[in-house]
């Protein structure tokens, strides 16, 4: 392609499901193309975690011809895209503004480099490997889900999780921390988005602590009474929004588009309100 062309959606299309082939991606993800005019210029492109209203809003204030998403807008099967459904609204909209939708999710997480590596990057983490090497088709050259780094120094967790909520794009969930306060932390394991199946790979590597989002409750218990690493919890949307920052140069080294990344923060927790420890006698009062 000449380099002063603008690319067509197929091209820009093609050259991303060969970073991040299809093949890669899980099972039941659904990835590639979502809607868009194969023959229709792409000149700007925005990259998003999430395709919900507030983004594709943005895509067509920015004029946008191509949204990159990372979360799939059809994950699950729907029987109907009716303008009056939330996932019918979206598709209108971006359909009539002839705005395309592209995805990579699952088959972006194993990639090298790929979500979590950028979320690595993000914590100065050297000496990366995956915590869970890729198996099948997307097997081998450091590809699978999650890596496993070395901080630039050791820090305690109290002052590791300060560095990543300095570090990650602000959020009102912030980041939690599960551990002793004191633990010194040299070793990190880290996951772009939801990571809980990945306690056991994490507690295996024996890495100091493991970062990710959307640990629940009994099984982030149960690891740390096994003696599992410390952890750490951020949002969902703060764990993922590095990459866009990783996926944006390359498609700009590769095509003579502009990329915008979307800053909007899709996380659907708005509001933290941490309560102050009680005393026993404040806490009988309340409940006499």
């Amino acid at each position: 392609m000449d380099p002063a062309a603008v690319p067509t959606v197929r091209q820009v299309v093609d050259a991303l499901d060969a970073r991040y082939p299809r093949s890669w991606a899980e099972s039941w993800d659904r990835v590639g193309l979502v809607l868009g005019e194969f023959e229709h210029a792409v000149s700007r492109i925005l990259c998003v975690v999430d395709c919900v209203p507030e983004t594709a809003d943005e895509a067509l204030a920015v004029g946008a011809d191509l949204i990159v998403a990372h979360h799939p807008l059809l994950l699950k099967p729907v029987s109907s895209l009716a303008p009056d459904t939330f996932k019918g609204r979206i598709a209108h909209r971006l359909i009539r503004a002839e705005v395309a939708l592209y995805t990579a999710h699952t088959n972006a997480d194993v990639a090298n480099p790929g979500v979590s590596d950028a979320l690595a990057a993000r914590l100065g983490l050297t000496g990366l490997r995956p915590l869970a090497p890729a198996e099948g088709a997307a097997a081998g050259e450091g590809r699978g889900a999650g890596r496993i780094g070395e901080l630039a120094g050791p820090l305690t967790l109290r002052d590791l999780a300060a560095f990543v909520a300095a570090r990650l794009p602000a959020t009102s969930a912030g980041v939690r921390a599960a551990g002793d306060p004191g633990r010194v932390i040299r070793t990190v394991a880290v996951c772009g988005g939801a990571g809980d199946s990945f306690l056991p790979d994490a507690a295996r590597a024996g890495v100091d602590a493991y970062l990710c989002a959307d640990l629940r409750h009994h099984p982030a218990g149960e690891h740390l009474a096994n003696d599992g690493p410390a952890l750490l919890d951020a949002a969902h949307w703060a764990t993922e929004r590095p990459w866009l920052d990783e996926v944006a140069a390359w498609l700009r080294a590769q095509f003579p588009v502009e990329v915008v990344v979307s800053d909007l923060d899709t996380d659907p927790w708005t509001v933290h309100s941490a309560s102050a420890p009680q005393s026993a006698s404040a806490q009988k009062e309340i409940h006499s």
